[in-house]
């Protein structure tokens, strides 16, 4: 091929790309539970292939960007676009309030099925589950849940509150409902003096810095810390771990329905989720690659979850866990 049949063959392959990128323009509105930096990350990313498009994005824990939303619809002026918050069950309640802009033609075809709401509601962007951490000064070291009941723990366990925390919140229905006695296992913890409060963040910097020796949390949080050669070591306990999905989803009241539709193709394209593995998170993409420090794929156990129930049972969860931690 002639030197230039090949650039008019690469010409011809960027003209669409190009147009695309150019026919998108306005405003994009972010609601997020990321940690700020991925949310800039994220962001920055999609916008170097949507130059035209300006987002702005708002960072919080899961209960309160819901909050917030709802006040919004309230006064019935929402102000998002689109939500990446950290779980299904969330989004599901939304969906149920026809809150939610379904995004037919995106393309789910590399995930497996279950991955994503069938019909195209929410996209599914990661796999992030809920263990142990624990500071290696720590003189014990935890393999299971039933383990921050020993003795050895007394007093040391710090953990995330489901009223702030949605990846709290998911924990809690899915440890009450896979363990033997339910609450009772949440009542050992506070009969142990676990302590209760915040999010996750708060609890990577008890840990870490050895405020307290133990911590239920998110896995990214402390393994990227350990990267960094923190004094911390995250454990996915045998009887397995809870997980959310972070999913992203359009609000049915968006004022830019094609750049977000945009936004939710790019987190669920090939460099998207390649983004979610260089930030250190186990892609959704069941082709991509987990972050160092993680074991592999099929050696994470996945505790079961019933979505449906958790909605259902989320206010009845949220007044059992403040009724036991006086929250």
């Amino acid at each position: 091929m002639s030197t230039k049949r090949i650039l008019l063959s690469l010409l011809a392959a960027l003209v669409p790309a190009i147009a695309q990128a150019q026919g998108l323009s306005g405003n994009l509105v972010l609601y997020t539970s990321q940690p700020n930096t991925d949310a800039q990350q994220t962001v920055d990313a999609f916008k170097a292939r949507n130059p035209g498009v300006t987002v702005t994005f708002v960072r919080d824990g899961t209960p309160k960007i819901l909050a917030k939303l709802s006040a919004e619809f309230e006064a019935g002026q929402p102000q998002a676009d689109v939500l990446l918050i950290a779980d299904s069950v969330t989004m599901e309640g939304l969906k149920k309030e026809d809150r939610l802009l379904a995004h037919e033609k995106a393309d789910v075809s590399a995930y497996p099925a279950g991955t994503h709401d069938p019909q195209k509601f929410w996209f599914a962007t990661k796999l992030i589950t809920t263990g142990i951490a624990y500071n290696t000064k720590a003189g014990f070291k935890p393999a299971s849940w039933q383990d921050l009941t020993r003795p050895e723990v007394k007093g040391q366990l710090v953990m995330p509150s489901p009223l702030t925390s949605g990846a709290a919140l998911i924990h809690a229905a899915t440890l009450t409902g896979a363990m033997d006695g339910g609450w009772k296992y949440y009542e050992a913890l506070k009969d142990n003096d676990a302590v209760a409060g915040g999010g996750n963040g708060d609890v990577l910097k008890q840990v870490a810095g050895g405020q307290k020796l133990y911590g239920v949390i998110v896995d990214y949080m402390p393994i990227r810390e350990k990267a960094k050669g923190a004094p911390i070591e995250f454990v996915f306990p045998k009887e397995g771990v809870s997980a959310v999905s972070e999913p992203v989803a359009i609000l049915k009241s968006t004022k830019n329905p094609e750049a977000a539709r945009a936004f939710v193709d790019f987190l669920l394209s090939k460099e998207g989720q390649e983004l979610a593995l260089k930030q250190g998170y186990i892609a959704a993409h069941p082709a991509v690659a987990l972050p160092a420090g993680y074991p592999a794929r099929e050696q994470i156990k996945v505790m079961s979850f019933d979505a449906g129930k958790a909605l259902a049972d989320e206010t009845k969860n949220k007044a059992a866990f403040a009724d036991i931690f006086g929250q």
